[in-house]
């Protein structure tokens, strides 16, 4: 049950992430929701969404890899001689 909590915890960040990037792309190819009255604002509510997604993400995986010690390069051994 907790595993399912994790994964809607990321399901959500990841899925404003991906809507984010639609809002980018749609000002950019002059596609504007009735929301936004201008392209950049919408283009900019985009970057925010996409950005606070990448970021939630990313924080959630920093967190849990140090919280296990993981290390994704592991120190070199150095030779007894």
């Amino acid at each position: 049950m907790t595993r399912i909590f994790a994964l809607v915890i990321l399901l959500i960040p990841g899925g404003l992430a991906v809507y984010g990037i639609k809002l980018m792309r749609d000002a950019i190819f002059a596609e504007y929701l009735s929301l936004f009255f201008k392209a950049g604002i919408q283009f900019i509510a985009g970057l925010l969404l996409f950005i606070f997604g990448f970021a939630f993400i990313g924080g959630f995986i920093v967190y849990r890899d140090r919280k296990n010690k993981y290390r994704a390069i592991p120190e070199k051994q150095e030779k007894d001689e």
